[in-house]
């Protein structure tokens, strides 16, 4: 099977896995039934998974297993649930979408999100956003025992639903958790793919992302790597209402390397490192200086002594959202990219990245 075909296999099984934060048990499955034969597999006592092989100079190359989704808040008498955002939601992707609940015994019930409806409001509530905490779920249960007994209970996980869909622009593709399941499929491919290295790589999957950077603390504490390449699926900014003369994450036009965000300030030596890499190797890339978001940099830029971290992205409309849409051609130049830098950083190099005296 060819890099993309099992690429896009990898894209399809990931995102169509419920795994909110604190819930990751799903890809967490697939990450260790794929890399099973490629290495030791571990895990933190946080749920975050890794897999590591070869010796040398310590290379983390992590994704986050999470995305957002809701816990159930409460259950109402008439059979409605409450939910509680997980995560960074707008209120104005929310209303007339799926979702399912997982129940403790794996159970998915389906349902949709719904508020009181635009009829029985006022002009003046009628334009407004509503928040989650105006929202319900409604599954058909008519009463909350009903819900109770077809397992139900407070706390439960909610997870977006959305199909894996091909659009009619070959390689472009639309589903939800794009944000972060091209991260975790990268991360699976380059364990799959490196054989020999100057370096131990470790390949790995963290918790807990979409809430505050928590999975990669605990992580970086437990394999203390030298330095983390952090795959992720950032939002795109190609669409109206953006300036393209200043895009910086545009689909079709590569990996994207970050430099900067309110999380981390990327390791310059390793960034340009990347950049270089890409250039010498050919592979589309776009370097990126982002005014909001983090990722998973912000927890490992700082962990221990320090540890200098790029993170790498496959440019991804509508995140955070059910409909979100990439361009495989960047998923695999970040794969591409990854693979080329892994095969430089031997212990010298990776030495060079914080000799500073």
């Amino acid at each position: 099977m060819t890099m993309k075909a099992e690429g896009l296999r990898l894209l399809k099984a990931l995102t169509q896995a419920h795994s909110v934060p604190g819930y990751e048990d799903e890809v967490r499955d697939i990450f260790v039934e794929e890399l099973r034969e490629h290495g030791e597999l571990g895990a933190d006592q946080c749920g975050s998974v890794y897999c590591r092989k070869g010796r040398g100079a310590k290379v983390l190359v992590a994704g986050h297993m999470d995305e957002v989704g809701f816990r159930v808040q409460g259950i109402l008498p008439n059979g409605f649930l409450k939910l509680v955002p997980v995560g960074g939601w707008w209120g104005h992707t929310l209303l007339a979408q799926r979702v399912e609940v997982k129940t403790s015994r794996g159970d998915k019930i389906i349902g949709t999100i719904a508020s009181k409806p635009p009829h029985f409001l006022p002009e003046s509530e009628r334009s407004r956003v509503l928040g989650v905490e105006s929202m319900f779920v409604d599954i058909s249960a008519a009463t909350q025992s009903e819900a109770e007994m077809w397992g139900v209970k407070l706390g439960d996980p909610v997870c977006p639903v959305s199909p894996w869909t091909p659009m009619r622009q070959e390689g472009h593709y639309m589903t939800k958790a794009f944000d972060n399941r091209v991260g975790m499929a990268g991360a699976i491919q380059v364990g799959q793919a490196v054989q020999a290295t100057p370096c131990e790589l470790i390949v790995a999957g963290t918790v807990q992302e979409e809430v505050g950077l928590r999975g990669a603390k605990a992580l970086a504490n437990v394999l203390e790597p030298d330095i983390a390449i952090v795959l992720e699926g950032p939002p795109a900014d190609d669409t109206p209402g953006m300036p393209l003369s200043e895009s910086q994450g545009a689909l079709g036009r590569g990996v994207q390397i970050r430099l900067h965000d309110p999380s981390a300030i990327m390791n310059p030596r390793l960034a340009r490192f990347a950049i270089e890499t890409a250039i010498e190797e050919g592979i589309p890339h776009q370097v990126t200086v982002r005014t909001s978001g983090g990722t998973d940099a912000g927890s490992f830029n700082i962990a221990n002594e320090g540890i200098p971290s790029v993170v790498l992205g496959t440019p991804a409309r509508y995140i955070h959202s059910h409909n979100g849409i990439i361009c495989t051609d960047d998923y695999l130049a970040m794969v591409a990219l990854v693979l080329a830098m892994v095969k430089r950083l031997d212990q010298e190099t990776v030495n060079g990245f914080t000799k500073f005296i």
